[in-house]
């Protein structure tokens, strides 16, 4: 484990951080930003061993004539696998896997396996995202018990996190354009390997990130958030709305669903923490969803520090389209030839259950890429305390906007031996396009979700 910087050093009664408001970083600590530490508030230097290069501004452009929305092809697909980590030479790789990624190689030890790459630190984000994150680091702070935070906008609240609880609120808030129209596929992976693909749209808009706001001008919204099922025939028409807000305990998160067949809209009050997630086979919660996401009140937080870690990035040929679901998917985890991993400083953030609050996870452990604040790993206990779901973000640099991203979404369940896989895009019309006119928030109401969800 990397020694924690001195910010974090000195916070350290506060890395249990469920307690009161924090107080922003010094305006000499936020100069950080533009000396030392990139924008985001990640190391600039790379590593000593030279496994892990400096940021030097990271992937900005799209290759010419490329449109938002259409496949995205692989900047780096010249580069070839350093080495492929085996159940075999396990051991030697130990250090830099985090505990679900060494379950992985024990539950499959015949067929997982993760091709390492050389590391490109692809992170970017805009520069007005990066003119906002500079002014949330002296202005942004926790409200009461680290539900919520206040006076920021348009960029992480905390790029440099003083506990557990900032670091998580600045993977919940990370940049991920403003408003975006995508037609993924999520299936449920039976141990056998055979699936049924759910295909659908979603749409999201970011309050947060929409230009010439402010936080005072966000009535507690972060973002809406629309899908629409289109196949199978079973569950086509059938719709969901969600309304995030920021301080989810003082306002919970309102949901509505269309069921198509009562042709009724209803809310749906249990769209939080540990329920079930739709389509999901009971393989991830809903506050599983993008890794995590949601209100932190049950849990208590801390951020343990960095580490190198080999997570998957810049995977582009994932979401190819010369791919079809069934090339991908395989039994017990997807097809690892597909797959990329490099060797990333991530942060490490704890959650423990708090006494008396329930939730079927009593232990969760996020591994946040520090170039994008996207959590690329997360491990998950029981109630016993026995690892056992091992979610994995695939993230790719969008480079149309440009902003890091997940391009495929995986959760493993080491004890059921199945697993789910979300926002696959290799048989879609094209990919996530963020190039759509940003509609109003009547486009997200319940009244017009009934419209959407007529099949």
């Amino acid at each position: 484990m990397r020694h924690l910087p001195a910010l974090i050093v000195a916070s350290a009664a506060l890395v249990l951080c469920t307690g009161s408001a924090v107080a922003a970083v010094s305006a000499s600590e936020a100069g950080k930003l533009h000396t030392t530490l990139t924008p985001m508030g990640a190391e600039k230097a790379g590593n000593a061993a030279g496994t892990i290069p400096a940021w030097t501004g990271g992937l900005t452009q799209a290759p010419a004539g490329y449109k938002s929305g259409q496949y995205r092809s692989d900047p780096f697909s010249a580069d070839k696998p350093l080495f492929t980590i085996t159940k075999a030479n396990l051991e030697q790789y130990k250090a830099n896997l985090t505990a679900g990624e060494i379950a992985l190689f024990n539950t499959y030890p015949d067929t997982f396996k993760m091709p390492v790459y050389p590391t490109r630190r692809s992170g970017s984000a805009p520069q007005w995202v990066y003119d906002n994150i500079f002014k949330n680091a002296t202005s942004a702070r926790l409200v009461e018990g680290g539900v919520g935070f206040a006076d920021a906008f348009g960029g992480v609240p905390f790029p440099l996190p003083q506990n557990g609880v900032e670091a998580l609120w600045n993977h919940v808030a990370r940049y991920r354009g403003t408003f975006l129209v995508r037609n993924p596929a999520e299936a449920a992976v039976q141990r056998d390997g055979s699936f049924t693909p759910v295909t659908s749209q979603y749409q999201m808009l970011s309050r947060y990130y929409q230009q010439g706001s402010s936080f005072d001008k966000l009535n507690n919204t972060l973002f809406y958030y629309q899908t629409v099922t289109k196949s199978p025939a079973r569950l086509a028409g059938t719709a969901s709305l969600v309304r995030e807000t920021l301080d989810q305990v003082t306002e919970p998160r309102q949901a509505w669903t269309y069921n198509p067949g009562q042709r009724r809209v209803r809310r749906a009050p249990l769209f939080a923490y540990d329920t079930p997630g739709s389509s999901s086979d009971g393989l991830r919660t809903i506050d599983d969803l993008d890794m995590f996401n949601g209100a932190p009140d049950r849990y208590d937080w801390t951020l343990v520090g960095k580490r190198e870690i080999y997570i998957p990035y810049n995977n582009y040929k994932t979401s190819s389209p010369e791919l079809k679901y069934q090339d991908l998917l395989k039994p017990g985890h997807i097809d690892p030839q597909y797959a990329r991993y490099e060797l990333h400083r991530v942060w490490v953030v704890e959650g423990k259950l708090k006494p008396g609050a329930r939730h079927v996870y009593s232990r969760r452990t996020l591994y946040l890429d520090e170039d994008s604040w996207s959590a690329a790993v997360v491990d998950q206990y029981d109630g016993r305390g026995e690892l056992w779901r091992v979610s994995m973000a695939y993230l790719s640099n969008l480079y149309d906007l440009p902003t890091t991203m997940s391009v495929l979404d995986v959760y493993h369940d080491l004890q059921s031996r199945r697993y789910m896989v979300q926002l696959m895009e290799n048989e879609a019309q094209g990919s996530i396009d963020f190039s759509q006119p940003v509609p109003d928030d009547e486009f997200f109401s319940p009244a017009a979700l009934r419209a959407r969800g007529v099949r």
